[in-house]
């Protein structure tokens, strides 16, 4: 859920100028899973430009304040979270972890990296929202170590109901700074695109698997 509609647009706005996101509703790009999508987002590209991850960890952290307090720890989900999540704990000058996929098949066989104690209350830092699992898998070790997980706050999400139905099956609040809806509006009102692409960007997200297909 966007809960500040300026800051939305802002964030759209500074991750297209930085090309963190791109839009292609013309050449669509070939996701890992084999859809083609018109989008494109890698917002690890954020901590080249110190004015940007400045903006979003300030946020970010305004955010967390305003609907947890303190939190004992900031968790970040590996890998795309982990400089975002570093940035806002360091802000927020609180403890700092960050969750693999699974755990190490060597050494200490940790998935949870850092010091974590048993009831410790924790908010987790995503980078981007897609389908929503990989991040409630790291909810799920957290919470299987422990942690008191009081929500999850990223910097964007794509808005699939099914991503919102998985947060909802958890019970679970997420927060993001951006989303797809505020990056069309921002690319409409930036006049990126024509009348007919943008109806293409908004289609995409009706019916991800099947579009372009």
């Amino acid at each position: 859920m966007v809960r500040d509609k300026d800051i939305a647009i802002k964030t759209a706005e500074l991750l297209l100028q930085i090309k963190a996101i791109k839009l292609q509703p013309q050449e669509p790009f070939t996701w890992a899973s084999g859809w083609k999508s018109p989008i494109y987002c890698d917002n690890r590209v954020t901590l080249s430009y110190p004015a940007i991850r400045n903006f979003l960890r300030e946020h970010l952290a305004a955010r967390i304040e305003a609907l947890y307090g303190k939190p004992d720890v900031i968790a970040g989900v590996a890998t795309g979270a982990i400089g975002i999540g570093m940035l806002v704990a360091d802000y927020m000058n609180l403890p700092f972890i960050y969750v693999r996929p699974e755990a190490k098949k060597h050494g200490r066989q940790n998935q949870i990296e850092g010091h974590l104690e048993s009831g410790n209350k924790v908010v987790v830092v995503e980078d981007l929202i897609s389908t929503g699992k990989s991040s409630l898998n790291a909810v799920d070790a957290l919470k299987n170590a422990g942690a008191d997980v009081k929500g999850m706050i990223a910097l964007f999400s794509y808005g699939f109901d099914f991503a919102v139905e998985n947060f909802k099956k958890y019970d679970l609040e997420l927060t993001t700074l951006s989303d797809y809806d505020h990056l069309i509006e921002q690319a409409t009102q930036a006049g990126h695109f024509n009348e007919s692409e943008i109806e293409l960007l908004k289609s995409w997200r009706k019916d991800p698997s099947n579009w372009n297909s």
